[in-house]
């Protein structure tokens, strides 16, 4: 709608306040529109696994509602086998995970804060495990552990993953790293700090989530993996391999129950870190 002034000149139109206020509001909350589409789309399969893992299905199949019960987190371990090989993933993710841990940090502050020869080639070679197909980097190892005469088992498991869980806890450590000021260990060096009271005082203090955040990534990468440890874990039975076999035949609910279990463990985890970063900083 226009407006004709004196002298033949028109004003610009005026769009209505209802209009404009509706078109402001939508660019306002596009963004967290579009974030809580993105939240949904992650978080739906996973309220769904912790939903049917307090059902009670008529038959083998957990993939019905049918209704409420707690029967499966009575007994978790009602199926045979599942909890053996909960325990077998567990204690293999918690030692590759602390070699994975330990190998990564010092790979991570000797690239970091050296230089040496062929540092440009180790930088590329660190992204090789992580951009190799699983496929191809478990045959690759049962072909490796074949020709040396190595039994599969969890021997053989737990190298495997400590080779794909290395790269990211140096990727982890590194960026830590260089997000650091190093006008802070100077700093302290000039207070007349040796080098080891900078470390413990200023440095491990600095990099210590980087390497909490590496090692959670390691252990979650460790858990998960079904590919790699497919291929080289012979007659050894980790969980995601159970929950594969036992989709062919059967998928109790005691498997929805530890996952649920995996991730109430995983946000305990998560709020007493950020508690604990909140009570450090007050």
């Amino acid at each position: 709608m226009t407006m004709t002034l004196r002298g033949g000149h028109r004003a610009p139109a005026v769009a209505p306040r209802g209009r404009s206020t509706a078109g402001r509001w939508i660019r306002e909350h596009l963004v967290a529109f579009f974030g809580i589409l993105a939240l949904l789309y992650l978080f739906v399969p996973i309220f769904v696994v912790v939903m049917f893992s307090f059902n009670k299905p008529n038959g083998r199949f957990n993939y019905t509602w049918v209704r409420f019960s707690f029967d499966a987190w009575k007994d978790p371990c009602g199926v045979s086998g599942i909890c053996d090989s909960l325990l077998i993933s567990l204690k293999i993710g918690v030692l590759a995970t602390i070699a994975a841990t330990i190998l990564g940090t010092f790979a991570a502050f000797a690239m970091a804060r050296h230089r040496f020869r062929g540092k440009a080639v180790a930088n590329i070679l660190i992204f090789l495990p992580m951009a190799t197909p699983e496929v191809v980097a478990g045959s690759s190892l049962l072909t490796l552990f074949i020709n040396l005469g190595i039994p599969l088992g969890q021997t053989t498991i737990f190298i495997a993953h400590v080779m794909f869980c290395v790269s990211f806890v140096i990727v982890t450590v590194k960026a830590r790293l260089a997000s650091m000021d190093p006008q802070l260990e100077q700093a302290a060096m000039d207070l007349y700090a040796n080098r080891v009271q900078t470390f413990v005082k200023i440095t491990w203090p600095l990099v210590l989530p980087g390497i909490v955040s590496g090692a959670l990534l390691s252990f979650s990468l460790s858990f998960d993996d079904f590919i790699i440890t497919n291929f080289n874990a012979g007659q050894t039975v980790t969980f995601p391999m159970y929950v594969w076999g036992a989709y062919q035949r059967a998928l109790p609910v005691q498997i929805n129950v530890i996952g649920t279990a995996m991730l109430l463990v995983a946000l305990i985890l998560v709020v007493g870190g950020r508690l604990a970063a909140k009570l450090r900083s007050k």
